[in-house]
């Protein structure tokens, strides 16, 4: 962003005042504020002021610093940050803003500037001969349908030409400028299409219901169509993804057979296999961590040492609670691998099995349940007891990634201090 300075002291007034109508205008503007925050009315002022005077002078802004008490320094860096509040004298009757970014650029705004050049004075922020005009280019001023634009003072002025731009600076210089109709100087209304209109084309079926009754009519051939679309549907497309499935919607409306079955719901369309996996999978992990971060109540007992049931085996096998080992491997009676690691009473200050990593508070509550309270337990993991938790949470190998049990060695061996020497961090 460019250096703004204030003007030289040649051209700076002796003093300024607002008019006695700006004045009351100024007090009512800062009773707007609450109290102690009287000082942000700092941009309006000097918008005021640039509004009487033409440009912000030096007098001003040390006039409004004192209105609001405020350090002079303050309300200099507002001045000089803020591109709307010209520094220097421009000109009488109309300080010309041609618009130079992209879209005005492609439509012609240099052929613009070059007008500027040509009429009013080569250089920017330089006042003609007669004082009475200059120009500036800025960037966008919010008119880029209509481009290329110029703004003059508050008014903008669209769709031009370097013909149409002449006239316009003529009648501003001759004092006219108030015969110039502000807006599209095209025949278009406001920012509709230049061509024409190429939808819509037809407003006899709007236009032919009075306001207020074209909704009844709508509802009226809805139900006679026999269309009831909710408008949180309408126009969307029927799809096969499973980002759209009504399964993974919360709450579902795809309920789910105890046996395992197919699932569908009135109206719902079949589930993808897959799918329907991946929702029961979610659902039945939400069911586990959703027990112990409930409260326990006189109706509900206290889930510190839960009796979690065991399913049936053939002898010899070592099956944990809710075992996640497949059906197919209980009925053919095959050893498994996995072991359900040994639990232990809750002693009376459990360590914080949050501080390993990729352990949250569910995850610590499900320990809790399976009697996991100590880092020394998880530290005397054996393989088969790794894999068994971590089938049991459906980790798919998290435990062995973080290193679970490395990290619990360090925790029980020195704490905090072991666990930065071993992994050169702290523990979350």
């Amino acid at each position: 962003m460019a250096v703004r300075r204030l003007a030289d002291e040649a051209v700076q007034p002796q003093g300024f005042a607002f008019t006695k109508e700006n004045e009351v205008w100024a007090h009512h503007t800062i009773r707007k504020y609450p109290p102690g925050r009287q000082q942000s009315a700092v941009i309006p002022l000097l918008m005021r002021a640039q509004e009487q005077e033409g440009w912000v002078t030096r007098p001003a802004i040390e006039y409004v610093a004192r209105m609001l008490d405020m350090p002079l320094i303050r309300v200099l860096e507002v001045a000089t940050f803020y591109t709307q509040f010209q520094l220097a004298p421009v000109g009488t009757r109309a300080h010309v803003q041609v618009c130079g970014t992209t879209p005005c650029m492609l439509r012609g705004a240099g052929d613009l500037i070059e007008v500027c050049k040509k009429k009013i004075h080569p250089e920017p922020f330089h006042i003609n001969e007669g004082g009475t005009l200059s120009w500036e280019e800025v960037e966008c001023q919010g008119a880029c349908v209509n481009a290329p634009m110029i703004m003059i003072f508050k008014d903008t002025y669209e769709d031009l030409t370097p013909e149409r731009l002449e006239e316009i600076i003529d009648a501003f210089e001759a004092g006219r400028g108030d015969t110039i109709k502000p807006g599209t100087q095209i025949d278009r209304l406001t920012s509709a299409p230049a061509s024409g209109l190429t939808s819509l084309t037809d407003e006899s079926v709007v236009l032919k219901f009075p306001q207020g009754e074209e909704k009844v009519a709508k509802r009226s051939r809805a139900a006679a169509t026999g269309a009831d679309v909710p408008p949180t549907r309408a126009a969307k497309p029927k799809t096969d993804a499973v980002e759209t499935d009504a399964a993974i919607r919360s709450p579902s409306p795809v309920k789910a057979r105890s046996n395992g079955e197919e699932r569908a719901s009135a109206g719902a369309p079949k589930e993808n296999p897959v799918q329907a996996d991946r929702v029961a999978e979610e659902a039945e992990f939400a069911s586990r961590t959703r027990r112990h971060s409930e409260k326990p109540s006189e109706e509900q007992p206290s889930l510190r040492a839960p009796e979690l049931k065991k399913q049936k085996a053939a002898p010899g096998m070592d099956v944990g609670p809710e075992s996640p080992e497949p059906a197919a491997a209980l009925q053919a009676g095959k050893p498994l691998k996995m072991t359900r690691p040994q639990g232990i009473e809750r002693p009376a200050q459990p360590d914080d099995l949050k501080m390993i990593s990729g352990v949250g508070p569910r995850i610590e509550g499900i320990l809790h349940e399976l009697g996991i309270y100590t880092y020394a337990q998880i530290a005397s993991w054996k393989k088969a007891e790794r894999e068994w938790v971590d089938s049991y949470l459906k980790f798919r190998g998290r435990i062995e990634r973080e290193d679970w049990v490395k990290q619990a060695k360090a925790l029980a061996k020195g704490g905090v201090a072991e666990y930065e020497r071993v992994f050169g961090k702290k523990p979350r």
